[in-house]
């Protein structure tokens, strides 16, 4: 006699499994960010991949160093360092040394992420805090552009690539201003197109705008962020800008060049989004990404950098736990206190 198949069938808990993992996230904002990077080594050439590289090796090579000898192949294989090396040397002026591209992975890892105590512990953003270290560190070299060159000077290295460790680096020639500084210092407009394109000097992966937009939206079809984030940063620059904008169109520039110019796009899609040092709760969220914005038009705005997304976003992981705190829903069943 055959038994029949139970239709119900008891199982201790989870009852539920989320098929995605660490490691495959990680993968899918290295998929999101290809086309970026791509493009950031179509104009800038190999020079700016061998930045990227020393980003990363830094990055990787610090996890591996100070993680435990029985997981090191594990920590590195969820990614998460790859990500924060390539996501910091996206950041980084194409012609920089690659000795400090080098330091500013170990930064990034080390000050960002091992110090308060590995992968899902940490306040801020590991890639802005490498950012940040060497911004404050080498502030000439962080702030020293090359001009765009496209494909047919792929194979050209800057000079100053290759300058010996702590010694006094030597520059090409030949420097150019990014869009937010022409606009905020010479009131000089960029086109948009050239915004879109990527067709402009900057940083790495920040210049084409287009390409970031579709590295979000692989994202968010994957459900790999939190569309709050970037959307409420975004509409908070858009408004904010305009507004200023209408007040003195001379001096400020309007919601689309705002936009698309500088790590903006960069930083509201694939930095601000980082589900450890962000809030957690759908209102605290949306405080979270209009706290950034506004931080990011009053820097670029009225403070002395041109750009203000880095700090921008590190003084909001900052207030992160603050959010998370007052935004906490309440539990089901429990009334509110009297006064």
């Amino acid at each position: 006699m055959k038994l029949k198949e139970h239709r119900l069938k008891l199982q201790a808990a989870p009852l539920l499994k989320q098929s995605m993992t660490t490691g495959q996230t990680m993968r899918d904002v290295l998929l999101a960010l290809l086309p970026a990077t791509l493009a950031g080594l179509w104009y800038f050439g190999l020079g700016a991949l061998l930045v990227l590289i020393a980003s990363i090796a830094g990055a990787m090579l610090t996890e591996w160093l100070f993680s435990p000898a029985e997981s090191r192949m594990q920590r590195l294989s969820d990614n998460t360092a790859l990500l924060t090396g390539l996501l910091l040397g996206l950041t980084l002026p194409p012609a920089l040394p690659l000795w400090m591209a080098f330091i500013g992975g170990a930064a990034s890892i080390g000050l960002g992420k091992l110090i308060w105590g590995g992968m899902g512990q940490n306040l801020f953003n590991p890639a802005l805090v490498g950012r940040a270290f060497l911004l404050a560190t080498f502030p000439i070299a962080m702030t020293t552009w090359s001009p765009q060159s496209g494909p047919t000077e792929f194979f050209q290295i800057y000079a100053s690539n290759l300058a010996a460790p702590f010694m006094q680096s030597v520059y090409d020639g030949i420097s150019a201003a990014t869009p937010l500084g022409l606009m905020k210092f010479e009131q000089q407009s960029t086109g948009l197109w050239a915004l879109v394109s990527g067709n402009t000097s900057g940083c790495i992966g920040e210049t084409s705008g287009l390409l970031l937009l579709l590295g979000g939206l692989y994202l968010l079809l994957r459900r790999d962020l939190d569309w709050r984030i970037p959307a409420g940063i975004l509409g908070t620059v858009a408004l904010f800008s305009t507004t200023l904008y209408i007040v003195d169109s001379t001096h400020y520039p309007g919601p689309l060049f705002s936009v698309f110019s500088g790590g903006l796009l960069l930083g509201a899609i694939f930095m601000a989004t980082d589900p450890v040092t962000s809030p957690l709760t759908p209102r605290g969220t949306w405080i979270f990404a209009v706290g950034i914005g506004v931080l990011v038009v009053l820097i670029r705005a009225y403070g002395g950098f041109p750009e203000g997304v880095m700090y921008a976003i590190l003084l909001m992981n900052a207030a992160t736990p603050l959010i998370d705190r007052y935004t906490q829903p309440r539990v089901f069943g429990k009334g509110i206190k009297n006064p």
